[in-house]
């Protein structure tokens, strides 16, 4: 990035705004993504990662665990509470790696048009 920049000044000498170069713009334009979904500052392969993640499996088996005990009717307050919060987690989760994809496709210029 060669960083020329210009400068235009209104009549007090007050800087108003800016002319770069053709290359520090396309930079700066690929660091804000024009998609609040994207996910930046990922690599791709962080990226797969994140999109191929799971719950640990001490979780998935406490969550499996509350399910089972839920459609029982056997879940205490205390249980209750805590599925809710591991249910509420999957889904952060599933949106998460739903965001990772989507970027990826993003990325790879694969998004149907609309």
């Amino acid at each position: 990035m060669s960083n020329t920049r210009r400068y235009i000044i209104d009549e007090q000498g007050e800087r108003i705004g800016v002319l770069l170069d053709l290359e520090e713009y396309q930079q700066l334009t690929r660091l804000s993504p024009p998609d609040a979904e994207l996910l930046v500052g990922l690599s791709e392969d962080e990226l797969q990662a994140l999109a191929h993640s799971a719950l640990a499996p001490a979780e998935q088996d406490r969550l499996d665990d509350l399910l089972a005990r839920n459609a029982d009717g056997q879940l205490s307050e205390t249980d209750q509470a805590a599925l809710d919060h591991l249910l509420h987690y999957v889904d952060q989760l599933s949106i998460l790696k739903t965001r990772a994809r989507y970027t990826l496709a993003h990325q790879a210029g694969t998004l149907p048009s609309s």
